[in-house]
Formats: structure tokens, sequence, C-alpha cells
């Protein structure tokens, strides 16, 4: 790894993150922690107008941050490529926080096992699991 990216991350913090800028960022987070079981682990509100400036989420070893939307920084959806052991229960437990379906799971060509979801701000995820315990390019 080249020196420029070698330096500290905070735990759960990897070299490249996700920060998502949403319209609704309460609904958004609650969708996150009730779909897709992420744990917020910090919240900071702007003092101005009490909206969420930033959000610190983690889901499986990943953190990523959600900020209140503004004129500066509009709303923008985003995909995200999600791996679980269990594809099929967290693609329901996705539907059932109010997702709506893009691909019901099923065995992929490239031996992934594989549904997709939208969110309420318009992310995508696919939620995968690797039915073969090797690299995509072996």
């Amino acid at each position: 790894m080249s020196d420029t990216y070698n330096t500290f991350k905070p735990s759960g913090f990897h070299t490249m993150n996700s920060y998502l800028f949403v319209d609704e960022p309460e609904e958004f987070i609650k969708f996150l922690i009730t779909g897709l079981e992420a744990i917020e682990l910090n919240r900071t509100i702007n003092e101005n107008d009490g909206s969420i400036a930033n959000s610190i989420l983690q889901i499986g070893d990943s953190c990523f941050m959600v900020s209140q939307s503004s004129n500066s920084y509009p709303a923008m959806s985003s995909s995200f490529y999600l791996f679980t052991e269990m594809p099929d229960y967290l693609f329901k437990k996705a539907i059932n926080a109010g997702a709506t379906a893009e691909l019901e799971p099923m065995d992929m060509s490239y031996q992934d096992r594989q549904g997709g979801v939208k969110d309420c701000a318009g992310n995508i995820w696919w939620i995968s699991k690797r039915l073969v315990q090797r690299d995509y390019q072996d």
C-alpha cells in the first residue's frame, strides 16, 4: 500500500468510506437500524436548526456517515454492495422496514446469492453472500 494512505483510521473506518447526504436523515437512519441492522455510534446536531449535522453508523465491520442535505450539499443516491451470511433474511427485513424490491434474492452466475432493495432515500443495496470462498478475480 502506498504511504499516501498509511494513516490513522478510527475503529470501523477504512481507507474509503461512504458519506451520504439525505433529505430526511431521521427516517433514513431509522431504516438503516431497523432494516439493515446498523448501529448508530454517534450523532452531532446542528445548533442553528436542530438538523443532523453528522451521524456515524456501522453495518458489520464498516462505518459510514449520514448528514442532512442542504443547498451546498444536496441529497444524492448511491449504490452499496453489502456482504452478509443471510441475504434472504436481510432482504426481507429491509422490505419490512420500508424498502422496495429491486431484485429478489437468487444465485448469480458470478457465484453470489444476491437480492437488491431501494431505500427511502433512493439508495440501492445489493445484499449478497459469496457462495464460494474465493475472490472474484480467481
